[in-house]
C-alpha cells in the first residue's frame, strides 16, 4: 500500500556504473576529486551548482561554528552509546545526531522562518522596526519561543554570532536578513523584558539567506557540523572513555523519590 503522494521514480542527484560515477551530471572521479572543496561539494549535492566566493566562505564559517560545543546532550549520548559498544561508530555518531532536535542546535532552519516572517510583513508595508515589534510581542504574549535567541551559557552575547554577524558586515553580504536578526534582538528585549542575545542560530540563518542559501541547505548545516564533531568525541572516547563514568555521574546525581518496596 502507498502512502502520501509518489513523486517520479528518479533522482537528478547521482548514478553510477563501472566506468564512473556521474554526479549533477559531472564526473566524480575526473571532474570533481581534487578541484572542489568538500564545502563545495555539499552545496553542489544539493542544489546542482557550486557555490559563490561569498556562499562559501559563509557555509564554511557556519560549519566551523556549530560543529564544537563541549559535552552537549548530543555528544554525551554518542559517547555513552559508544561505550556500551565500541564496535558500533556508526550507532554512536545516530545517537548524537538524534539529538540534533529543535531545543538543541536544530533551530537555524526556525530562526530562517522568523525572519521571512519579518520580511513578509514588511513586504506588506510595516516598517521594519514595526514588524519586528509585533512578531516578538505577539509570540511573547502566545508563549511561544523566539527561535534563534537565548543561550543558556553565552550571555550577554552568542560571541560566534557577533563574529558572523560582523563578518557578514565587513565583506559587504549582509542584506535584509542580518538587518531583520539585528531589529529582532531589540524587539525580542523589548518584549520579554530583558537581553536574549541572538544565538548562531539565528545568525547562519540571516547570514545564510542573505548569500541565497537554499533553505533546504539551513537545517543540514548544524546536522552535518556537529557529526565531525561527534567523530572527534568517538575518536577520544575510544583512546580516554569518560561515557561510562558520565552515566554513573548522572545515576548519582538523580534521586530516587518513588514508593520503597513493602
Amino acid at each position: 500500500m502507498l502512502i502520501g503522494k509518489r513523486g517520479a521514480a528518479s533522482s537528478a542527484i547521482s548514478t553510477a556504473d563501472f566506468e564512473r560515477v556521474t554526479v549533477r551530471g559531472r564526473d566524480l572521479a575526473a571532474d570533481l576529486m581534487g578541484s572542489v572543496s568538500f564545502t563545495d561539494f555539499f552545496f553542489f549535492l544539493a542544489t546542482g551548482r557550486l557555490p559563490s566566493v561569498e556562499q562559501r566562505f559563509f557555509l564554511d564559517l557556519a560549519l566551523v561554528a556549530i560543529a564544537e560545543h563541549g559535552l552537549t546532550p548530543s555528544v554525551q549520548a554518542a559517547r555513552m552509546t559508544y561505550a556500551a559498544d565500541p564496535s558500533a561508530l556508526q550507532g554512536a555518531v545516530a545517537a548524537g545526531v538524534l539529538g540534533c532536535g529543535t531545543v538543541v542546535l536544530g533551530t537555524a532552519d526556525l530562526a530562517r522562518v522568523l525572519i521571512d516572517e519579518v520580511l513578509a510583513r514588511i513586504d506588506a508595508g510595516a516598517s521594519p522596526d514595526e514588524a519586528a515589534e509585533q512578531i516578538a510581542r505577539e509570540r511573547r504574549a502566545a508563549g511561544r519561543p523566539m527561535p534563534g535567541f537565548g543561550h543558556p551559557l553565552h550571555k550577554p552575547a552568542d560571541p560566534r554570532a557577533d563574529r558572523m554577524i560582523a563578518l557578514a558586515r565587513e565583506r559587504g553580504v549582509a542584506g535584509r536578513g542580518v538587518d531583520c536578526a539585528t531589529r529582532l534582538t531589540g524587539a525580542v528585549a523589548r518584549a520579554w523584558g530583558k537581553p536574549l542575545p541572538m544565538n548562531v542560530s539565528m545568525a547562519i540563518a540571516a547570514t545564510l539567506r542573505d548569500l541565497d542559501v537554499p533553505a533546504s541547505l539551513v537545517r543540514g548545516v548544524p546536522i552535518l557540523a556537529r557529526t565531525a564533531g561527534l567523530l572527534a568525541h568517538l575518536g577520544e572516547e575510544a583512546e580516554a572513555p569518560i561515557g561510562f563514568f558520565m552515566a554513573s555521574q548522572a545515576e548519582a546525581a538523580i534521586g530516587y523519590v518513588g514508593e520503597a518496596p513493602p
